[in-house]
């Protein structure tokens, strides 16, 4: 379905992001006055720093439910996050966006992105290959593409404005930016949460290779696990089953996420220059089929149930 700025009873629009819609509390509405948000997870796909067409179908239910199904994980192991409510109907969430949506605290935002890595890939590999570091921290030799680190990686990235580019900086850039007690904080907890999510996958047969993780802020000042989190779209899941064939023979890891995609992308097969001035190519049916059926294996061999589409 298509929530592109829908008008939603009870909430007004406030902001669009890459894949999400945001609302606020319409006047007169049971919220009214509650520092709470409508976070809406539309269909939309992003890759590199692109908004792609068209959308993967039941990508923003997939992706909400399997959200809420970490933030249930990590509540129990004493991990705060934003949630309010789930509760769909009059005064709460809108029919129209049922199994998509959630009522959220609205924090204030940590102003970087905590990117937490296990496995070397993607632009820590193509660092390590040109200088044996990731985000400037030296590694061993003889790494090879999805290659185990001797210890998870805290390497925190700026949050840049739609249309612009994430940028990766060093914990001592980070420091700078937000302060030096908030960046060992925002560190801590997310080697916390990316420790507890790489053990919760792997008895699932999933490697939770990198993540990237949101906090804010809360009126106390407690640190807040927000946004989505340990979806596809914020991390690389591997199958366990294989991993270290694919390690010794230096190939690529298949996957459940969204690099399925930036692999088309990047491929002869869809002819688009990342670092040329057009936008990228549609996506074709069966590459958006292709990408559907992933998420949903992640899904399922997480949780072990079925989304609710």
């Amino acid at each position: 379905m298509s929530v592109e700025t829908a008008s939603l009873e009870g909430w007004q629009h406030l902001a669009s992001g890459k894949v999400r819609e945001i609302y606020t509390p319409a006047p007169g509405s049971s919220w009214e006055g509650q520092d709470v948000l409508l976070m809406v997870a539309t269909d939309r796909i992003s890759a590199y720093d692109h908004v792609l067409s068209p959308g993967i179908p039941d990508k923003g239910k997939i992706l909400t439910q399997m959200s809420l199904w970490w933030f249930e994980q990590l509540a129990a192991a004493g991990i705060n996050n934003h949630v309010v409510s789930t509760e769909v109907g009059p005064g709460a969430i809108p029919e129209a966006v049922a199994g998509r949506s959630m009522i959220v605290r609205k924090l204030k935002m940590v102003e970087a992105e905590a990117i937490v890595r296990g496995y070397l890939t993607g632009s820590g590999l193509a660092e390590y290959r040109a200088s044996g570091t990731v985000t400037g921290i030296a590694l061993p030799e003889g790494l090879s593409d999805g290659s185990r680190l001797p210890e998870p990686l805290f390497t925190p990235s700026t949050k840049a404005e739609q249309g612009d580019h994430d940028e990766n900086i060093s914990f001592s850039r980070l420091e700078e930016v937000i302060g030096g007690e908030l960046a060992q904080r925002l560190r801590d907890a997310a080697l916390k949460v990316y420790a507890l999510a790489e053990e919760t996958a792997r008895a699932a047969g999933i490697i939770l290779a990198d993540t990237k993780f949101e906090f804010g802020l809360d009126e106390h000042g407690a640190l807040i696990l927000a946004d989505e989190v340990l979806t596809p779209d914020s991390s690389r899941f591997w199958p366990a089953a294989g991993w270290e064939q694919h390690v010794q023979a230096g190939t690529a890891q298949p996957s459940f996420d969204k690099q399925f995609v930036r692999n088309w992308l990047t491929s002869s097969e869809s002819g688009w220059e990342r670092d040329g001035d057009l936008a990228p190519p549609a996506l074709p049916a069966d590459i958006v089929q292709a990408t559907r059926e992933r998420y949903l294996d992640a899904f399922r061999r997480l949780t072990g149930t079925e989304p609710a589409l």
